[in-house]
Order: C-alpha cells, then structure tokens, then sequence
C-alpha cells in the first residue's frame, strides 16, 4: 500500500432518475479530487435510482443495466479523464428479466472496470425472496490497484464481521462500504469503527443523505476510519466531501495518540481451532418483530 488520499462523496439523489444520478455522481467526483486531491472516491450505495424503487424487479431491471454498460461509460470515462479511481455503487441488470443486484463496482484511472461486488447480505426488506427486488450475490471480493488492495462492501453488510474478515484475509488494506443506512448514527459508527479495528484496515463508509422513492430519509455522516479505529473523517447530515490520507504504516502504535508499541495482529493471532462452528446455520435466541425469511438464491 501506498501513501494516497481517499474521499467519501455524500449527496442527494434524485429518486429512479438514473441519468441525471449519473451526471451529478460525476461532478461531485469532479468536485472532491478538485477539492480534495483525491486518488480513490467512494460514492452512496444505489447512487443511479436510491436504495428504495419505486417499481417492481422487472421493471428495475429494465430501468438499469450491466456492468460494465452505456448506464455506466460516462463513469468510466470521468475515471479515466481524472485519472481517479471511483466507487460507483448502483442497481446492476442480471442475467435474466427480474434478476437485480445491489452492486459496486470500482473503475481505475484508465476507464476499466477493475471489480464489481454484488451485496451478500441483502437488507430483509431489499431481498426478491422476501417480497423485495435484490438477488444476491456470493463472493468476497478484494481488488489489488497500485494504491492499495481494495475490499468491496455495501451497507448492511457491516453488520457481519465474517464477511470483512474474508476480504482481510484475501489481503485488503481498505475497506469501502457505501450504504443507505437509516438504523442509527451509534449503529453506523460502531460498525465502521469495529470492522476496521477487527482487521486492521481502512474503512471508507459513504451513506447516503435525503430521500428515496421510498419515503426514506437518509442520515449521511460519513466516515473514514483507521486501523486502530481512529475516526479520520465525519461528514455532518448535509451533502459534503470528507477525505483522508491514508498512512501505509497505520498499526505501529497500540492506538492514537500513544507511542506504546502494538504488539499483536488480530488475523494472526486467530485461535482457528475455536471458530469450529462458524459456517453453521443459526439463528437468534431473541425474537425480531417479524422475520423475512433468508435465502442465498
């Protein structure tokens, strides 16, 4: 990894408006590597329609489209002017009419499309299987680029260390998670802030601010956190650009402000023999208001 600026672009799109989204998303690229001297810029989760549609799957798929594509070659031509990676999260046409996927895909400075992740852990309200309009996806996903080795993640996914754990072991150095998170700052804080103690890595949470076709109403700050769960970067519940230099050396003290030694590493110092049950299904002793049923097709 090397010495570079990372950048969280925070602002309102205009609901199911997929080509005005585009434009906009690319000027406030525009505006954070002008402001900011950004070489990576992360933008909100389903930044093309919002998190929310208005529509059904089939009709969602018709209004988006694949990765890469026409819906997104604007981007890719902005990356490559700019000389910029981008994060550009969007709704991605699938294979078949009806098969959406909440994705992120990372373009680097020649206009190429590097990676592409499709959100593993859909929201139970967001899931096809559950009434919704989101398919699944299957696979940690980690990107090596020059600047460092990039993980791919959105939203809810925060919620579940295994999945940052994987993408740490796979050998990311920085973490992205756009979102539309609408649960609380203490809950958005708190995940951002473990995931990135639990693996020693960069997080780079972009969440969304205003509304969805939804009726949702999205609370922003931002964030960009350290290794050693340093909060580096707070946006507000406006539309702004946070950023962040990211230091290549970022865990030789036990936490910031200190000059003691750290002295562990928490992926090596993993007892394996103990994670024995991991991949088995569970579910809570306690009892939500309502369960929507989970599948991984």
């Amino acid at each position: 990894m090397q010495r570079f600026t990372i950048a969280c672009a925070q602002f309102a799109v205009t609901p199911m408006a997929v080509r005005e989204n585009v434009q906009k998303a690319i000027a406030w690229v525009e505006r954070a590597v002008r402001e900011t001297s950004a070489q990576l810029v992360v933008l909100p989760e389903t930044v093309t329609t919002g998190f929310t549609p208005d529509c059904s799957a089939e009709e969602l798929w018709a209004l988006v489209d694949t990765l890469p594509g026409p819906m997104t070659e604007p981007v890719a031509q902005a990356a490559r002017r700019l000389g910029v990676y981008i994060v550009f999260p969007t709704y991605e046409r699938g294979p078949e009419r009806g098969v959406v996927y909440n994705s992120a895909a990372l373009f680097g400075p020649d206009g190429e499309l590097l990676g592409r992740y499709r959100k593993t852990h859909l929201f139970p309200t967001e899931r096809l299987s559950g009434g919704g309009w989101s398919t699944p996806g299957h696979e940690a996903v980690v990107v090596e680029t020059p600047l460092a080795n990039v993980g791919l993640t959105i939203c809810y996914d925060g919620d579940f260390p295994e999945l940052y754990r994987c993408e740490a072991i796979k050998g990311a150095e920085v973490i992205v998670r756009p979102a539309a998170l609408l649960r609380s700052f203490e809950i958005w804080e708190m995940t951002n802030r473990a995931r990135a103690y639990d693996n020693h890595v960069y997080i780079a949470a972009c969440n969304a601010i205003g509304p969805d076709a939804g009726g949702n109403y999205y609370f922003g700050h931002s964030m960009i956190v350290s290794p050693i769960a340093q909060v580096l970067a707070l946006a507000r519940g406006t539309e702004e650009i946070i950023a962040a230099e990211l230091d290549p050396d970022p865990i030789r003290y036990v936490t910031y402000g200190a000059r003691t030694p750290m002295i562990f590493d928490h992926l090596e110092d993993r007892n394996l023999a103990a994670y024995e049950g991991i991949l088995t299904p569970a579910r809570s002793r306690f009892e939500p208001a309502r369960r929507i049923p989970m599948r991984n097709d």
